[in-house]
């Protein structure tokens, strides 16, 4: 083995052993902004974050937060560095089987910390795990007028046999979107799905779906609803879903109060858990359904791993779109400051109102 082959090995293996959890996620270069793009410094430990300059942004651990989730922020929204508006998790169900793999829940098997592990690549070439803290800086290619970021989000093997990684992708044009697919390695087993779940509606909580030909509150889903519990799944099948010109499926859920920020909390509710900022819409759109695609969502009256009352009851928790698994398959998320009804005009997914001012840094 050459000398520089040997360093590069024991790099990777120290950054396996002692993960980024060792050293502050702010002790980490800051992104770098070129072009359309932030993108992680390159050739020092860096923050792993992608996205928009002006629109949403992807980041991994360990900015701060659970392992084993995407992060997501949308800054244009008037939040603080380092507010997230939402979570994304990976839940894989085998062939044959009912019960999902949970990304942010189950343990990893490489150092036995709950969270799977993932980790980032330009190009994924092979599974093993690499160093967290030195990600990915993501692929600029061009698509005629239309610039694009894409990295992949690599995910430790599940408990279950699943195997997969993420394709992230950003569009120049669509600013206020994530693009993402999953791809299952060759050594996975069979999967019947492999759900990419937006997965704390809470916090912003959303109440209201958008549908083909009407509106579905959460309160009319689950009105008895109460304790520390789940809901079960509500499931919309693809006949329910608002369908644009072009064929392609939204999945669209609103908070029901003008000022969300304005809220009465529980005493005691954690302060992450306490929305800042102005309104926004949430959803996923699927630019090319199949017939077997559902909208899906749960609700929660209390805030997770707690006993706090969420403000105007039953939210909505988890937001998804769920079909029989196809590779590569790919769906958008996306957050905006357009209403509902705004958004469901398809020429109003590119442009947003002006930006409220930014708060300045919150004090360590």
């Amino acid at each position: 083995m050459k000398m520089q082959d040997w360093i590069a090995a024991m790099v990777s293996l120290f950054c396996l052993v002692f993960p980024a959890s060792a050293r502050s996620w702010k002790e980490l270069a800051s992104p770098e902004a070129s072009g359309c793009w932030v993108r992680p410094a390159q050739g020092k430990p860096a923050r792993a974050l992608w996205g928009h300059v002006e629109g949403l942004r992807v980041g991994l651990s360990p900015l701060p937060g659970p392992r084993g989730l995407l992060r997501l922020y949308a800054p244009y929204l008037g939040h603080r560095e380092g507010r997230m508006i939402n979570f994304i998790a990976v839940e894989p169900i085998p062939e044959g089987q009912t019960h999902r793999g949970f990304s942010e829940l189950e343990r990893s098997d490489l150092d036995q910390v709950r969270g799977k592990r993932f980790w980032s690549a330009d190009c994924p070439r092979e599974a093993s795990p690499q160093p967290v803290i030195y990600p990915a800086r993501g692929v600029v290619e061009s698509e005629g007028d239309v610039e694009t970021l894409t990295v992949y989000i690599l995910v430790e093997r599940f408990k279950n046999g699943a195997h997969v990684y993420l394709r992230l992708r950003f569009h120049s044009n669509h600013p206020y979107e994530v693009e993402i697919a999953p791809l299952a390695w060759e050594d996975s087993v069979p999967l019947r799905h492999c759900i990419i779940t937006a997965t704390m509606g809470n916090y912003a909580r959303l109440r209201t779906l958008y549908l083909k030909d009407r509106t579905q509150s959460s309160r009319d889903l689950w009105p008895h609803h109460s304790g520390t519990a789940f809901t079960p799944h509500a499931r919309f099948p693809l006949r329910d879903l608002i369908r644009t010109a072009e064929g392609e499926a939204l999945f669209i859920a609103a908070p029901d109060e003008a000022h969300p920020d304005e809220a009465d909390y529980a005493p005691g509710t954690f302060s992450g858990w306490k929305y800042s900022g102005v309104v926004a819409t949430q959803y996923w759109r699927c630019e090319h359904p199949r017939p077997g695609l559902e909208g899906w969502v749960n609700g929660r009256s209390v805030y997770w791993a707690s006993e706090c009352s969420i403000p105007g009851g039953v939210a909505f928790e988890n937001l998804e779109l769920v079909e029989p698994f196809c590779d590569g398959a790919a769906y958008r998320f996306g957050i905006t400051r357009k209403s509902p009804e705004e958004l469901i005009d398809v020429e109003n997914l590119l442009n947003e109102p002006p930006a409220p001012a930014v708060p300045p840094p919150m004090e360590d």
